[in-house]
């Protein structure tokens, strides 16, 4: 999918110089960083399952004249309340420079396209309430519907 000046297409290896920077710039965004940083071989896990057919988890980059400036992850999966698989957006980002610019958008648009071509009857994400300028794209794509999520890690 492009709109004017991004062009928003599946992620490839050659990618990953720049990607990887918008992937740390996430994780921080959401704490993970320094002394609360991902294990390493966690990032590289997730970065080769974007290559690996048999999985569900996939990833789209925006390009704008050659820079990556936003990454979009999603999985597929069942649901006990619906018929059909529904989408998890997982991971959103765009370079600070890039931001405001109609990228989030365009990238939870072609998302939603690939998940109703996958079948996919819903496209669902989360985000920290104090995202306030994610939140105030998200209210304007999608429904909030006042869940609260809870979790447990195991060890």
């Amino acid at each position: 999918m492009t709109q004017d000046r991004f062009e928003i297409r599946p992620v490839r290896h050659a990618d990953y110089g720049q990607w990887r920077p918008l992937w740390d710039g996430y994780n921080a965004f959401y704490g993970r960083s320094g002394a609360t940083s991902l294990p390493e071989e966690i990032t590289q896990g997730t970065w080769e399952r974007f290559f690996d057919a048999a999985e569900p988890v996939h990833a789209l980059v925006a390009e704008e004249e050659g820079r990556v400036v936003g990454l979009v992850h999603y999985l597929y999966h069942r649901s006990t309340t619906r018929p059909r698989d529904v989408c998890y957006l997982q991971d959103l980002f765009t370079a600070p420079r890039s931001r405001a610019l109609g990228v989030g958008r365009l990238l939870i648009h072609t998302v939603y396209a690939a998940a109703q071509a996958a079948g996919c009857t819903r496209v669902y994400w989360q985000t920290q309430v104090t995202n306030q300028p994610g939140r105030a794209l998200y209210d304007k794509v999608a429904q909030h519907h006042g869940f609260i999520v809870y979790s447990h890690d195991l060890t």
